[in-house]
């Protein structure tokens, strides 16, 4: 691993609102820089960047971390890459990570360069081919649409990438699944086919898809699943229109590359297509990680149908509350391709808004198959989708709104109706106030805005509260790591473990302070808080003891405990006497 002192050598160099600006126009507002978020569709800022903490925080979809979390999350770099760019930029060099020296690692570079070249070869014939230009054009796509996308075509060769590579026989031809070894034969995979490259999310060719010209099977041809490949992860058009689905915030999967290419064409530059496969969790995941509405586009026919089911399932267990998943199926006999040109852009859009919720093509599917019109057919509704709102861990509130229109479709009570918990209602008394800030959290934004304050903060005992617990640990930390001692150290100590959401949240509170904000007062109240409910466990865990049973700095701690907060209620305590 690169050794933490690097890493926070590496932040003190750079400067975190200098490198989103190089990707997002941030614009001063008081004391922080403002934008609207990238990860996200938005019109009101609430992307908010601190360069006195150096760490962005977005109030709307909860994004945040240092400049290393903003080239992992919106330029697709590893963290290792991240580090590297970072360090490469401010003239440092990297520490050995332990991982240069993989003999894979350079495989992977050799796989990248072949393919790049490939690329760029197949690209080069595209300009060159009648045959493959007429057909292009035949399809109604303009040469800057193609460029854009770098579209290629492959020759009607059996070994054309002889031209493209030094070496033939190269064996990274073959595992990059540009060649086909068979019986000793060696030969291109692509033939006589218009070429897709498929880029990750950094722009790298990892992949292709070819369509055959003519008549042909398969109609498309994809590369195999190889170390740089994988279908069931990307999405073609994610590198060529990120920006333009994070300013639409809306993506739109269809299901083919040219559907992508020529919605692009018609400004519809929002668009993504699955690689040869029903949309995978892996796809749903990625989606709503960059947008909160996702429509799913297919054709009318029963394969797009079949599809969007497929869809809808692989959905539910990843959706998150807050997000949206809509169908959208095309008239009977087109594709996005073909009803764009037909009808143009903003047809196409009107479909898109006019999408059927998840919940309505949830609902249909299931009442055509239950028919709910006698007693049988309401029960049987509720067997079908019960095990679909089950699978809705990451959305439990539209669950619960799902269950509702179950028990009004069926007339019967709704699951937790029938069982509320311990017999009590689970309505929020009249007049509750939202949750506030733990003590924790907000011990934690105190020393955050100013580290100096350890000092005067003592141990904690008798600790069981997980967050608690936490801040304990992070406190220690921050001791005896002086230098860790502010928001972008910890974020990076503590990324991917559990204590980070304690970290991104007293973080994100420090951006909310107003001018007139006592933290001073607010440290002593979440303090005491904190010292109060620790005397109370051990108060009780005292209860019925002798004091000889107690050792004298148990004593010691929780008689001037009880003195300072007045507990003595509490003491149950017995004298030997």
């Amino acid at each position: 691993m690169i050794p933490q002192d690097f890493i926070h050598q590496l932040l003190d160099r750079v400067d975190v609102v200098e490198v989103i600006d190089r990707y997002v126009p941030l614009k001063k507002k008081g004391a922080n820089y403002m934008a609207c978020c990238p990860f996200h569709g938005e019109k009101t800022p609430s992307f908010t960047v601190s360069p006195t903490k150096q760490f962005y925080h977005c109030f709307g979809c909860g994004a945040h971390g240092t400049a290393i979390s903003f080239l992992m999350e919106h330029a697709g770099m590893g963290f290792v890459e991240a580090v590297k760019e970072l360090a490469e930029r401010n003239g440092m060099t990297v520490p050995d990570d332990g991982q240069a020296a993989r003999p894979e690692d350079g495989r992977r570079d050799r796989l990248v360069e072949v393919m790049e070249a490939a690329a760029q070869y197949y690209k080069n014939q595209l300009k060159t081919s009648a045959k493959a230009v007429d057909y292009l054009k035949g399809r109604g796509l303009e040469g800057k649409t193609a460029a854009s996308f770098g579209l290629g075509y492959a020759l009607d060769e059996w070994q054309g990438l002889t031209a493209a590579v030094a070496d033939y026989q190269d064996s990274a031809l073959e595992e990059a699944g540009l060649v086909i070894v068979n019986e000793g034969k060696r030969y291109d995979r692509f033939r006589d086919r218009v070429m897709f490259p498929i880029r990750s999310e950094r722009g790298r060719v990892i992949a292709f898809g070819g369509r055959v010209i003519g008549q042909g099977e398969p109609k498309y041809l994809n590369s195999p699943e190889t170390p740089l490949f994988h279908k069931g992860r990307e999405l073609y058009g994610l590198f060529e229109n990120r920006r333009g689905i994070q300013q639409a915030g809306r993506a739109v999967v269809v299901e083919g590359y040219m559907d992508v290419v020529m919605l692009a064409q018609h400004g519809v530059n929002n668009a993504l297509a699955t690689l040869g496969t029903a949309i995978t969790p892996e796809h749903v995941t990625k989606l709503f990680k960059l947008v909160d509405d996702v429509v799913f586009a297919f054709d009318g026919d029963a394969a797009g149908r079949k599809a969007a089911w497929r869809a809808l399932e692989n959905s539910l267990p990843q959706l998150p509350d807050g997000k949206r998943a809509t169908f959208l199926f095309l008239p009977q006999g087109e594709d996005p391709d073909s009803y764009v040109r037909a009808a143009g852009h903003d047809a196409f859009e009107r479909l898109c808004d006019e999408a059927r919720p998840l919940s309505d093509f949830l609902f249909d599917e299931m009442s055509a198959k239950a028919e709910p019109t006698t007693p049988e057919g309401k029960v049987r509704l509720i067997k079908l989708v019960e095990p679909y709102l089950n699978q809705m861990a990451k959305a439990p509130l539209l669950a619960r709104s799902l269950r509702q229109r179950l028990a009004t479709l069926s007339g019967l009570a709704a699951p937790e109706e029938r069982r509320p918990a311990y017999g009590k209602s689970r309505r929020p008394a009249a007049g509750a106030r939202p949750s506030q800030p733990s003590p924790a959290r907000i011990v934690l934004q105190a020393l955050l805005h100013k580290p100096e304050r350890l000092g005067s903060l003592p141990e904690l005992a008798d600790i069981e509260d997980p967050e608690v617990v936490q801040l304990v640990g992070i406190m220690a930390v921050m001791r005896e790591h002086p230098e860790l001692a502010d928001v972008r150290g910890l974020l990076e100590f503590y990324r991917d473990r559990p204590e980070e959401g304690l970290v991104r949240g007293a973080a994100a509170g420090l951006l909310e302070w107003g001018d007139e904000y006592d933290s001073e007062a607010d440290l002593l109240g979440a303090w005491a808080t904190l010292v109060e409910q620790a005397t109370r466990r051990q108060g009780h865990a005292f209860a019925g003891r002798k004091l000889s049973d107690i050792s004298p700095e148990d004593r010691a701690s929780y008689m001037a405990a009880l003195k300072e907060k007045k507990l003595d209620r509490l003491s149950g305590v017995k004298s030997d006497r």
